[in-house]
C-alpha cells in the first residue's frame, strides 16, 4: 500500500483526501456513540436486544483522536448518532472536544429527543450546530406501536426545547411505512411548517433486525411529495440544493418552509455519497449497507501511530462499492441492524 503522506507540522506534503474509485470525495463522518436506545422502533432494532459491553465502546478521547486524524484528510462535517446518543453521559463534553479540532466546521446530532429538553442548552453552549429529530408520527398510539415504548410527549418537549435553545436548523426525520403511518405525512408536514422546522421524509429501508422489510411497504418519495403539495401547498425544488446531501429539498412557494425527501429505495443517491461511518465499537464503514468494516479500535488502543489509522480509513473509502444494490437481486442486508450501525 502506498505510504500516507506526512501531515506533521511543517510538512510540505498535502494530506491525502478520502476519495474512492468512483471519484467520490468523502468529507462527512457519522459517529455512533452508543448502540443503546430508549425506544425499540420496528424498522431499527428488535424488542429484545443485548447491547455491547460498555468497555467495547470508544471513549470520548478515542473518538476525538480519530476525528483529529481524519480532519486533515478532508473530513469537516460530523454527525453524532446512536442508538440514542443522549444516553451517552455528558455528550456535551464530546461536542466541545470535536468543535475544537482544527478543520471541523460543523457538528450535528440525530436524536429521538426524549432526553433532549434538559440537555438542549448545554449542547448549544458546547458548540453543537444542528439537530435532526426522529419523529415518525404525531399519534400517541401509533408512536407506541412503532417504538414499542411510550414517549411522544417527551419527544415534542425536546423539539420545543431545541427551539428555545436557539438551534437552527432543526429538522424532523420521519420514516414512512405503508399500512402504518402514511396518514401522518400531512400532519407532520403541517407541524413542522407551523413551528419553523425542516421536515424530511425517509423511505423505509431494509435495515430492521428481523429482516422483515417488504418493498410493498415503501412509500415512494414522489407519492409523499404529492400528498404534501395537495394538502398544504405547491412546492418547488430548492435553489440551494447540496448535490451531495441525501435529501432532495423542496420549498413551499409561499415561503413557508422546506420539505426534504430521502429516497434511498426509489431514487438511490449512491453516486453522490460523501459519507463514511464510525460505529460505537470502533469500526469504519464506508456505506450504511456495507457488508464489511475495518477495525480502528484495536489501533487506537494499542498505541498505533496516527498514520496507521489513517491508512485503514483511506483503504476503506478507496474500496467503497458503487452502491447498495437494494433494487437488484444481488442485494444482501447487512447483519448489523440500524441501531448497531448508527443512524
Amino acid at each position: 500500500m502506498t505510504p500516507l503522506p506526512s501531515t506533521a507540522p511543517g510538512s510540505t506534503l498535502a494530506p491525502r483526501r478520502l476519495v474512492d474509485s468512483f471519484g467520490r470525495v468523502h468529507n462527512n463522518l457519522r459517529i455512533s456513540v452508543t448502540d443503546r436506545c430508549n425506544l425499540r422502533c420496528v424498522y431499527c432494532m428488535p424488542e429484545q436486544v443485548e447491547f455491547m459491553p460498555r468497555e467495547r465502546l470508544l471513549s470520548f478521547e478515542e473518538i476525538a483522536r480519530f476525528v483529529a486524524i481524519v480532519a486533515p484528510m478532508g473530513v469537516d462535517k460530523i454527525r453524532l448518532t446512536g442508538g440514542e446518543p443522549l444516553l451517552r453521559k455528558d455528550l456535551d463534553v464530546l461536542v466541545r472536544m470535536l468543535v475544537a479540532i482544527e478543520g471541523i466546521a460543523d457538528v450535528g446530532l440525530t436524536t429521538n429527543a426524549m432526553l433532549l429538553a434538559p440537555m438542549a442548552a448545554r449542547l448549544r453552549d458546547a458548540g453543537l450546530e444542528r439537530i435532526n429529530i426522529s419523529l415518525d408520527t404525531l399519534d400517541p398510539g401509533r408512536f407506541e406501536r412503532l417504538a414499542r415504548r411510550p414517549g411522544l410527549d417527551a419527544t415534542i418537549d425536546g423539539v420545543l426545547a431545541a427551539k428555545r435553545a436557539g438551534f437552527d436548523p432543526i429538522k424532523l426525520n420521519a420514516v414512512i411505512i405503508r399500512g402504518f403511518n402514511e396518514d401522518d405525512v400531512v400532519p407532520l408536514a403541517r407541524f413542522a411548517r407551523e413551528h419553523g422546522l425542516g421536515m424530511r421524509f425517509i423511505e423505509y429501508m431494509p435495515l430492521d433486525a428481523g429482516h422483515s422489510w417488504e418493498r410493498a411497504k415503501v412509500v415512494p418519495a414522489d407519492e409523499i411529495l404529492d400528498a404534501v403539495a395537495a394538502a398544504i401547498g405547491p412546492l418547488a425544488p430548492a435553489p440551494d440544493q447540496d448535490p451531495r446531501a441525501p435529501a432532495l429539498d423542496y420549498d413551499y412557494l409561499d415561503g413557508g418552509g422546506r420539505v426534504g425527501l430521502i429516497s434511498s429505495v426509489s431514487r438511490p443517491f449512491c453516486m453522490s455519497c460523501n459519507r463514511l461511518r464510525l460505529t460505537s465499537d470502533g469500526k469504519v464503514r464506508n456505506c450504511l449497507f456495507a457488508l464489511d468494516e475495518a477495525d480502528v479500535r484495536s489501533l487506537l488502543r494499542s498505541g498505533a501511530a496516527d498514520e496507521a489509522v489513517a491508512q485503514v480509513v483511506a483503504a476503506s473509502v478507496a474500496g467503497k462499492w458503487e452502491g447498495h444494490e437494494i433494487n437488484t437481486a444481488r442485494f444482501v442486508q447487512p447483519d448489523r441492524p440500524m441501531h448497531s450501525i448508527g443512524g
